[in-house]
């Protein structure tokens, strides 16, 4: 395999958003001057995190992906042994694994389910937790959580010398926290089985969220400290990586409407996770809110449905054969 390839990103650099910064609006009219933004704590963006998914069609996105493609690439999975090794890798709260997971047992039955999970937030890993405990139907399915961020649990395994091998992999909206991706993807195909599968889902380059990132980047804050990724990008390394790989593309979309109503608590919270910032239409500039508003009303971004705006969300859901 060739060396992991660079990757060209958008990124911000870590700041502390809690001193006063500075930002240059893109028609360069004046200097903002902000006290008081900064990114969001890791409690906070689980509860912005949690308004999206109330208000998307994301997860039935992936349930739909589940029904369509999932018992196929599960039933390829195995090579019939009696014990099938499962990594997550940042799994959040656990509800779309236990569902691969379902279908995994569905697949083999009666075969033992060996499921590690790779996931730093602790309110995710305690969620994830408790899903577990109260779910009758996971007695041939052991767990265990590594509270870790993926680079730090790539960093243990080399440490250790043991490279623990894995027939199915999945990485779920999570490369965009990633540091190095060219390097992470590369490591986490070392770790599969042969007739192995990694599964990457991503946000599309057909989605609302890459024609702003792409586009009407300068509406967005320095306190969004995630980086702007989307399929394409990640296809580009798979390529690079000499890898072979199966891409699904599905639907998704996300209503916003609420976003634009002045004072509506759950357009608040929409917005922060938008942003990655706390309280963004409490403390971002005004010219810089209504440039951001603006933009996600534009129709490579947005749709209008019924009276309701509706961002596009669509998922590219990349299948690497090991």
């Amino acid at each position: 395999m060739e060396p992991a390839p660079e990757l060209k990103r958008n990124r911000f650099p870590s700041m502390n958003f809690e001193a006063e910064i500075l930002t240059t609006p893109h028609d360069n009219s004046e200097l903002y001057v902000i006290p008081s933004m900064r990114s969001l704590t890791a409690e906070e963006y689980v509860e912005a995190f949690k308004s999206f998914l109330d208000h998307s069609t994301e997860h039935q996105c992936m349930d739909e992906f589940n029904k369509q493609e999932m018992p196929n690439i599960m039933t390829s999975l195995g090579n019939g042994k009696s014990t099938i090794n499962v990594l997550g890798v940042g799994s959040g709260t656990g509800e779309q694994d236990l569902k691969m997971i379902r279908i995994l047992q569905a697949a083999h039955p009666g075969v033992l389910i060996d499921n590690e999970i790779v996931e730093p937030n602790p309110q995710h890993v305690a969620a994830y937790r408790e899903l577990v405990n109260q779910a009758p139907d996971l007695q041939n399915v052991s767990f265990v959580w590594h509270q870790l961020t993926s680079a730090e649990y790539e960093q243990q395994v080399k440490e250790k010398g043991t490279h623990k091998k894995f027939d199915f992999i999945h990485m779920i909206q999570m490369l965009y926290r990633v540091e190095d991706i060219p390097n992470t993807l590369k490591f986490f195909h070392s770790c599969l089985n042969h007739h192995g599968k990694l599964l990457i889902i991503i946000l599309s380059d057909s989605s609302g969220w890459a024609s702003l990132w792409k586009k009407y980047s300068h509406c967005l804050p320095p306190t969004d400290s995630g980086h702007y990724i989307t399929s394409n990008s990640i296809m580009d390394v798979l390529k690079r990586l000499g890898v072979e790989y199966h891409v699904f593309e599905f639907p998704s979309s996300w209503d916003i409407t609420e976003c634009f109503i002045e004072g509506d608590p759950v357009g608040g919270r929409m917005m922060d996770f938008l942003t990655g910032t706390k309280d963004f239409l409490g403390t971002a500039p005004v010219g810089l809110r209504r440039q951001l508003q603006e933009a996600l009303c534009q129709p490579e971004c947005s749709s209008r449905k019924d009276g309701r705006i509706l961002f596009s969300n669509n998922l590219s859901m990349i299948v690497v054969e090991s």
